[in-house]
């Protein structure tokens, strides 16, 4: 018998560190330009070629490092942020696993400038697959220089995964942003290739801010300040005009440290919900300051998720956080409490609800139609759902009649001997829409049925000329970077979808033209919503641009929830679906309806 465990090679078990530590390029940039801030610099530069494939170079004029902590620097959990599992709790640094370098020399060959400003000559390092190959004394500055070349140059196959060079600089440029707005105190400058992105000096937040999202948001920003014992919140809102129909300019910072927390992010939605439509998001640059004892950071290996103490309470001073700062600068309408004589002196103000008035009230027929949402269109899924022969006879009905009526091979229009579908259209909610049929009826999403019905038409005019409406005044577009970056790469897309887009200096754009079916006003939006839906859209399939687009459009231009239908739009739109490839899935692979019988309504009703 042979003894089968084995202890993993050191530079195998740096490349699996590597694996959850840097998954990309902006991985990288994220860890490089902390270490800096941890080192104590005051002014650091990032240097990019080829999105960080090529190269990342990070010079900072902090500390610098001695001859032996440059060499241990590489070592796996070598660092000098935590001694003690008490440590851990207390954590106010950017990094403290000591990971990051060990994992990056074990998939990149990376060269150390270091030198502190006591000593006279610096230390050269240069190290390749977790292996030093050489150390020397050279001159430097004082602080460090630290370059990753080739990155991943020996896992290809991780190399293979990533994506294409807008998609990957796009990822850089959002990691430097939240990096640089954390510490405007920090001089910070962006070099991609032979032209500076940014170039920062310290500052203040809000020169900060402009800096790194645009001088026209200087009269846009509304400060916030809520010290309190358990948590202070401080930063800028964006006035609601500031709304987009992006989620981009979003920023939350928990002891300097970006975050993610879609709850929190609710919070400030919630306090700007009367001021703005649903789907706008408004801008906002927070600053939550809390006992280090009172959070969680080492829950994930990017760090930008943690755990609160009690969230719930965050939440709150959140919410009420900026509920002050819009009613103070004047932009929440003020409510007036005062009512009417007549009305304070009603049986409904002055008397008391007691339990009994609370009970009858709560077993009320209008109080239960209030408050038990979607009770009348909730339906038990039935086991015979997946029987889709006459559904399908349904769809090869419409076509062939449809063709048969008009004598062409052109959209075939609803048939007019099934009547019954002509009348049997009803909208609920005004979300879902009820189709009878003989043995039944079909329940479904508005919302999906028209993504997949835009989808399909979208792929098929990628093939031929979309008919364009000409701006007679252009109209200015100014975007993020990372925005400007993404949309530079979807123009040759956007072109042969009708839109006539031109780049006009650093990060602006210029909308000449429009599909001819945009509706006037809403060019901008339109194209930040395609952004949006763009960015979210799932980048499984490597360089798949003009497919997101496509999915990214469909999503943007379909009909929304809340829109009321009329008969013969709800009509048009079930006879459109049924002429898809695809009508049972939307782009996203969500059902598009279901299919009830008649012994579903039985069941139903002796079960309700």
């Amino acid at each position: 018998m042979t003894d089968t465990i084995s202890l993993l090679p050191d530079h195998i078990a740096n490349q699996i560190a590597a694996g959850e530590v840097i998954q990309r390029p902006a991985s990288a940039v994220k860890e490089l330009l902390e270490n800096a801030i941890d080192a104590g610099a005051t002014r650091i530069h990032l240097i990019i070629r080829d999105s960080g494939k090529e190269l990342i170079q990070v010079i900072d004029n902090g500390r610098g490092m001695s001859p032996i902590d440059a060499r241990m620097c590489f070592e796996r959990h070598a660092t000098s942020k935590i001694s003690t599992i008490e440590d851990l709790f207390q954590i106010r640094t950017m990094g403290f696993r000591g990971e990051a370098l060990a994992s990056i020399a074990a998939v990149a060959q990376v060269e150390l400038k270091t030198r502190r400003a006591e000593d006279e000559v610096a230390t050269h390092l240069s190290v390749e697959n977790s292996t030093i190959r050489s150390q020397e004394i050279c001159q430097a500055p004082f602080g460090t220089s630290l370059s990753i070349k080739n990155l991943f140059f020996n896992v290809p196959a991780r190399r293979n995964f990533l994506k294409s060079a807008s998609t990957e600089m796009r990822h850089i440029l959002d990691e430097f942003t939240r990096v640089a707005m954390a510490f405007p105190e920090i001089a910070f400058r962006l070099t991609n290739g032979q032209t500076d992105v940014f170039n920062l000096e310290a500052g203040k937040l809000k020169q900060r801010i402009l800096g790194l999202l645009g001088q026209p948001l200087n009269t846009k920003l509304v400060p916030v300040e809520e010290p309190t014992e358990v948590v202070s919140i401080r930063g800028f809102i964006g006035a609601p005009d500031t709304a987009s129909k992006t989620r981009g300019n979003q920023f939350f910072f928990v002891n300097n440290r970006f975050i993610r927390s879609p709850y929190l992010t609710h919070a400030v939605g919630q306090a700007f919900s009367d001021m703005i439509s649903k789907d706008e998001f408004p801008l906002f640059v927070l600053f939550i300051d809390i006992d280090p004892a009172r959070i969680d950071i080492n829950v994930h290996p990017t760090k930008q998720e943690i755990k609160f103490e009690d969230e719930r309470i965050v939440y709150s001073f959140v919410n009420a956080a900026i509920r002050h700062a819009l009613s103070k600068y004047s932009i929440a309408p003020s409510l007036d409490f005062s009512l009417d004589a007549q009305i304070v002196s009603m049986p409904a103000v002055t008397q008391p609800f007691h339990q009994t008035t609370r009970e009858a009230t709560k077993n009320d027929y209008l109080f239960q139609s209030f408050t038990e949402s979607g009770k009348a269109h909730f339906l038990e899924r039935s086991q015979d759902t997946r029987n889709w022969k006459e559904l399908y006879q349904v769809q090869q009905d419409f076509q062939l009649q449809g063709e048969a009526k008009s004598g062409t091979n052109s959209a075939p229009e609803l048939p007019h001997r099934e009547e019954e579908f002509k009348s049997t259209f009803l909208q609920i909610h005004q979300a879902y829409i009820i189709v009878s049929t003989r043995s039944g009826f079909l329940l479904l999403d508005q919302h999906l049925a028209h993504q997949r019905i835009l989808y399909e038409q979208y792929r098929k005019s990628s093939m031929q000329p979309l008919s364009v409406q000409r701006l007679l005044l252009p109209i200015t577009i100014e975007l993020s970077p990372a925005d400007a970056v993404l949309l530079q790469a979807l123009l040759p897309d956007l072109n042969a979808l009708a839109y006539e887009i031109e780049p006009f200096g650093k990060d602006t754009f210029i909308i000449q033209g429009v599909p001819a079916d945009l509706s006037q006003g809403q060019e901008k939006s339109s194209l930040e919503q395609i952004l949006e839906a763009v960015k979210h859209e799932n980048e499984a399939l490597k360089d798949d641009r003009r497919e997101r687009l496509f999915r990214g459009l469909a999503t943007q231009r379909s009909i929304q929830h809340g829109k009321v239908l009329q008969d013969d739009e709800m009509q048009e739109l079930f006879a459109q679906l049924f002429r898809c490839e695809q009508p049972m899935y939307a782009p996203n692979g969500k059902k598009v309806f279901s299919k009830f019988g008649v012994q579903d309504l039985e069941r139903l009703i002796q079960n309700g």
